[in-house]
């Protein structure tokens, strides 16, 4: 079994309880407009280049005999400042949890562990279920919650943790700003609910958007007595899109 992976960041401190190992997971089945992680969206491996530091001295476009850069109709070794790097790494299960068990022994002192990211997890659901089986420490997940039910359910008993985003409460905006409809969401919520699962609500706060007192107001007749946060904005969250050849849509948007 193979995983795509765009990034592992070790010794986070805001992705769950205690210091924890974040492993972000290629695909992503929505498409909010304000995304931080859009090397992530896509399933497949891409490249970023950092475009306005090109040179165009064209090196790159030179024909090349590395296998690797077959996909990318360009050569990835080749820029002389480094301007070229590949999202999404390949790895299978036993090569990733070995890496993610380096630190075991202190998430156990800390009461840390390793947290499933992306891009969406459930996107690539037997890959994370067996490499959850094989972490032997606290695992959590950062969800959309969009995923059929079998497939949230079956992940969902793997986990001691999990933070699920409800992001807009009415439906058609949820539409117009991820780019799908929150039924899904609402009954896979449901379903943690009952599960017996420790569990945290987030919000991102995005001004303009998901920030407004109409919809914070929503999501709080939905959440009830749940435990519930919500995340800042991140102004910077733009910065990664040139690089993928992405337009980002709230470029103008102030925190």
């Amino acid at each position: 079994m193979i995983g795509t992976i765009f990034d592992i960041k070790e010794f986070s401190l805001h992705d769950g309880p205690g210091a924890r190992t974040t492993v972000f997971f290629k695909g992503c089945p929505l498409r909010c407009r304000w995304c931080h992680n859009p090397e992530g969206l896509k399933a497949e491996s891409e490249l970023m280049i950092k475009r306005s530091l090109c040179r165009h001295c064209g090196r790159c476009l030179q024909p090349c005999e590395h296998p690797e850069c077959e996909p990318y109709e360009r050569c990835i070794h080749a820029c002389p400042h480094g301007l070229i790097q590949v999202s999404g790494e390949k790895y299978g299960v036993e090569e990733l949890a070995e890496i993610l068990m380096r630190h075991v022994d202190y998430f156990r002192r800390c009461g840390g562990g390793v947290t499933f990211s992306g891009g969406e997890p459930l996107m690539q659901s037997q890959f994370l279920l067996e490499l959850a089986r094989k972490l032997d420490c606290h695992v959590a997940l950062q969800t959309s919650g969009y995923a059929d039910k079998d497939v949230f359910q079956a992940v969902v008993g793997e986990m001691d943790f999990v933070m699920f985003d409800i992001k807009l409460a009415d439906r058609q905006q949820h539409m117009t700003y991820t780019g799908v409809f929150n039924d899904r969401i609402l009954a896979n919520l449901d379903f943690l609910r009952r599960s017996g699962t420790d569990f945290l609500i987030r919000t991102p706060l995005i001004p303009g958007i998901t920030d407004t007192e109409e919809n914070l107001d929503a999501i709080q007749r939905i959440v009830g007595g749940d435990p519930w946060e919500t995340l800042p904005y991140n102004p910077m969250a733009g910065a990664k899109y040139p690089m993928l050849g992405m337009h980002y849509a709230l470029q103008d948007r102030k925190s």
